[in-house]
């Protein structure tokens, strides 16, 4: 669970299936990440638990610290094709233009290049998606190569490790001991 200011983000699992439909229904969410029917919905989650089982991390719910109210989805998300792992973000319409999606990623980030220890971490974004391009550009990522995912063109932007963080050492005590000591409204738990 990783906990911000505003925010927690609680691992997805196939639970959450029917949420995860109705978050993707808005035509205006789904625009650039496409809609999922109960069967699509629970093969992607059954995936998401798998990368969690296997590489420590996957996505996860983002919900309102204050109240609890799901309100979209960000994480980790590793892609075999491209041997890259992206940080990736949904949000409820309703939920746009307040900073959310940069700060739940902005938390992830942290927690990818100081908890888990990644040297480059990409944003996959579809073109057309200026709202996200925004976030990427905000967080400090930066062009990397043009590409296509799923059948759609996206643009792959990336970032990498600070270079404090690339230097840490590789013993994964001290890298959970950075991360649980981190700044409070970026600490992982």
């Amino acid at each position: 669970m990783i906990t911000t200011q505003r925010l927690r983000l609680v691992p997805l699992s196939t639970a959450d299936t029917d949420w995860w439909v109705q978050l993707h229904a808005d035509p205006e969410v789904n625009r650039f990440v496409g809609a999922y029917t109960t069967e699509q919905a629970e093969a992607r989650l059954a995936g998401i638990a798998d990368q969690w089982a296997g590489r420590g991390h996957g996505l996860c719910a983002v919900e309102l610290l204050a109240t609890g109210e799901r309100i979209g989805r960000c994480g980790l998300n590793w892609w075999e094709q491209f041997d890259e792992t992206e940080v990736g973000w949904t949000l409820a319409r309703a939920h746009w233009g307040r900073g959310y999606a940069t700060e739940a990623a902005r938390a992830v980030l942290d927690w990818g290049f100081g908890g888990l220890g990644l040297s480059r971490i990409t944003a996959m974004i579809a073109h057309g998606n200026e709202g996200s391009e925004a976030v990427a550009r905000r967080l400090g990522f930066t062009e990397l190569r043009q590409d296509e995912l799923m059948g759609h063109r996206i643009t792959v932007f990336a970032l990498d490790a600070p270079a404090t963080d690339r230097n840490e050492t590789a013993d994964p005590a001290h890298r959970t001991a950075r991360t649980e000591t981190a700044d409070p409204a970026h600490r992982t738990g």
